[in-house]
């Protein structure tokens, strides 16, 4: 064998070592974010189920309100049976169109969720619905929720960022490329306007 052909399989061998070296920084990160970033999406999706689980009581609060009232509460009711039937694991967060159909539903819930909120708000105007003792319990429970949901998605898109950050950084990109094929996972966009703030259930419309 020539020296030629000795260094050239050397300086190949000395090149894989250092890239799969490189790569070893990412092999036990990459892995550990994605897991985190999984673990902050079911927090998600469990304050969103509880939304949903609370919405057939304040369905039955909302029973007192005035006839020209119902269409918000049919409204909800109709956005929290999307909302639910539109599923997403973890295995679909890098998959931006199942991602966005996930959003939109509960984005629509959220929106019709907020004209319950001022309905509620203006109890004075519905004399039966004072009557009923658990509504402060649901005012509570409506307001700490939306509240839960936001908090969630905040701590979601964090643990995301970092995933994708650390996919993307040298030397961890050459671990998460050759060993995992990582793909970026998709942070969650509440398009709905003031969506990001938890509704009020004082004062009035």
């Amino acid at each position: 064998m020539s020296v030629s052909r000795t260094r050239s399989i050397a300086r190949t061998a000395l090149v894989s070592a250092a890239a799969l070296s490189l790569a070893g920084c990412g092999i036990n990160s990459v892995p550990t974010k994605e897991e985190a970033a999984k673990a902050k999406w079911a927090d998600v999706q469990a304050a969103f189920q509880e939304r949903a689980n609370l919405i057939p009581n304040l369905a039955a609060v909302a029973k007192g309100a005035a006839d020209q009232e119902k269409g918000i509460l049919v409204g909800v009711v109709e956005a929290r049976a999307k909302a639910t039937s539109i599923q997403l694991s973890a295995d679909d967060l890098k998959d931006p169109a199942k991602v966005k159909a996930f959003q939109d539903a509960q984005n629509q819930l959220s929106t019709s969720m907020m004209g319950f909120g001022r309905l509620l708000a203006n109890v004075e105007k519905y004399p039966e619905l004072k009557s009923i003792t658990n509504y402060q319990m649901l005012q509570s429970q409506l307001e700490g929720q939306e509240n839960r949901i936001r908090i969630t998605l905040k701590d979601y898109n964090s643990a995301v960022q970092d995933y994708n950050t650390e996919i993307r950084t040298f030397p961890s990109a050459i671990g998460a490329k050759i060993f995992y094929g990582a793909k970026p996972m998709v942070p969650y966009q509440a398009v709905t306007p003031g969506a990001e703030v938890a509704p009020s259930l004082e004062g009035k419309l």
